[in-house]
């Protein structure tokens, strides 16, 4: 009889914002070591925000993607990766349609390591060719996260014949599963 082993997990969070938090969430479900991944709030000024108020931008809040993962599975560096190739991180508060500080690319650091990190990684993908305009994410440390509202939890996958979801969210997951088949969950 073989013997089970239970491997203890090495659990951290990153917090990210790269437009609607529903795009950052889908993309970082089926990333392979990831466990959760929570939509909310980061990076404002109210207290307990609620969508309406950060839609509306009076906030000062970002919608970002709470990540809690396996660093001994996906190291923090790769999940930059797929961060950076899967939203223009060039846009100054903006995403395709979505436009409003609430829609910013930011990188929100829970440790020195993850902001050296970070900031590297910003600087490299600056200096290669991937994008044609200077990077204009922001890199701070992470505030108080406020849990978007249930709704917005899981939003992908409970409403995919949503409009949104059908011409925004779909194609980034088709991209996004072709360009890093290495890294999915049961890929």
């Amino acid at each position: 009889m073989a013997k089970t082993v239970n491997k203890k997990m090495k659990l951290e969070t990153a917090t990210f914002g790269a437009g609607c938090f529903w795009c950052v969430e889908a993309v970082f479900l089926e990333v392979e070591g990831v466990h959760t991944v929570v939509s909310g709030y980061t990076g404002g000024t109210t207290v307990n925000p609620t969508y309406q108020a950060v839609c509306m931008g009076m906030t000062g809040h970002a919608e970002v993607a709470h990540i809690q993962f396996d660093s001994d599975v996906i190291p923090y560096e790769e999940l930059l990766e797929v961060f950076w190739h899967t939203h223009d991180p060039t846009t100054l508060n903006r995403q395709g349609a979505d436009v409003g500080t609430q829609y910013r690319s930011a990188i929100f650091y829970h440790t020195e390591a993850q902001q050296q990190i970070a900031e590297k990684s910003k600087a490299e993908m600056d200096a290669s060719d991937v994008w044609d305009a200077p990077i204009v994410t922001e890199i701070t440390p992470i505030d108080v996260f406020y849990p978007a509202e249930d709704y917005h939890q899981n939003y992908f996958q409970l409403n995919p014949n949503q409009p949104y979801c059908q011409f925004v969210i779909h194609p980034k997951m088709q991209k996004f599963t072709k360009d890093f088949k290495d890294k999915l969950k049961n890929g």
